[in-house]
């Protein structure tokens, strides 16, 4: 087993003085070897800098210049980190006293572990699922383990290997992450962990889901995040619209490109069609022009990890199931919808990944 030194903590917040005092109780709380506790704050307009001043004194803070996304807070925190072992938590994750003895144990065990995931549940609904890490769906989409599934009746006990981690609390080996290219700071922020993700599983690294961590996870970020409710965020369809193929034009074989494209065209119409039922149109639109701008760096990034990948396409990617927040599949009619979606895309990976890259 090889040893972790004392781990650092490192807390990404943007506007979060109604997040952070809890976060950080609980962090102090954990039982474990910590050698500092760092929050990067995204340029805060709140009143978060003053609630660090007043109730965490003993935490470092990384301002940075200006709010570019939770993808350029976590690089310049673990490069900020003292230590090699990194415990990267959201501003809205609560984790339990136990997480980092059980996450360190699991990376302890195993040294071709690059990442371990607790087990993430609703705050407000602690019997609830939230994130579980997940698989590589061939769409560009995370086929999310347990997503909203009662915390009884959740598939998976003790340490599992995953492709995916979800980045609400990680302990990650920051010189493997960072070796990998770390999170693209393009991406601003969802997709940036599937793509980290993708990146260290195509490397050779793993990934790690310790099922009896448990962290609760609060709301999100405001404008970005969804759970439920009439009204999709624009901003949520323009990142999905942008990064997704961001994502896949960088991370896939162009051979995994070409035959998956009867799957990929199926989903962006089916997207497109949300983005317009949703009155999130244009910011679809905008998300393919400011694709079509970044893709200079896409093929730059694209050459880089290509030459360094030992783990194929196929070996990665699965057909389904297709997972989404389920208020957005409420009814009978979108339940159908999204049904038929995911069984053609199963289909045609059926038979395509078998000739893929």
């Amino acid at each position: 087993m090889r040893s972790l030194a004392p781990v650092s903590v490192v807390v990404v917040n943007w506007n979060g003085e109604a997040y952070l005092d809890e976060c950080l109780k609980a962090v102090a709380a954990m039982r474990g070897a910590i050698a500092e506790v760092v929050v990067v704050d995204n340029a805060s307009t709140d009143g978060s800098l003053a609630l660090l001043a007043a109730r965490h004194p003993a935490a470092r803070v990384v301002r940075m210049d200006a709010n570019l996304g939770p993808a350029r807070a976590r690089n310049a925190g673990m490069r900020a980190a003292s230590s090699r072992w990194v415990l990267a938590l959201d501003n809205d994750a609560v984790v339990a006293p136990d997480t980092l003895e059980k996450l360190a144990a699991a990376l302890a065990a195993d040294e071709d572990a690059a990442i371990a995931q607790p087990r993430s549940v609703f705050f407000a609904e602690r019997d609830r699922v939230h994130y579980d890490g997940g698989r590589f769906h061939y769409g560009g989409l995370i086929a999310l383990r347990n997503f909203y599934e009662p915390l009884a009746s959740a598939e998976g006990s003790g340490t599992l290997a995953v492709d995916c981690a979800v980045a609400v609390a990680l302990l990650v080996d920051r010189d493997a992450a960072l070796d990998a290219g770390g999170y693209d700071e393009t991406f601003f922020i969802l997709f940036e962990d599937l793509d980290l993700s993708y990146r260290l599983r195509a490397l050779g690294r793993k990934i790690l889901s310790v099922e009896d961590a448990i962290v609760l996870h609060k709301g999100g970020t405001a404008g970005i995040s969804y759970r439920r409710g009439p009204s999709y965020p624009a901003s949520r369809v323009l990142f999905h619209s942008r990064n997704r193929w961001l994502h896949l034009a960088k991370n896939y074989r162009v051979r995994t490109l070409v035959v998956a494209s009867p799957g990929l065209l199926a989903y962006e119409i089916a997207w497109f069609g949300f983005a317009l039922a949703s009155g999130g149109v244009g910011a679809w639109f905008r998300g393919k022009f400011q694709f079509v701008r970044l893709l200079p760096h896409v093929l730059r990034e694209r050459r880089s990890f290509q030459s360094r990948r030992r783990v194929r396409d196929r070996d990665l990617l699965v057909g389904g199931p297709l997972t989404v927040t389920p208020s957005i599949g409420g009814s009978a009619g979108k339940r159908a919808l999204l049904s038929a979606l995911d069984l053609l895309l199963r289909a045609w990976w059926s038979l395509a990944r078998h000739v893929s890259a």
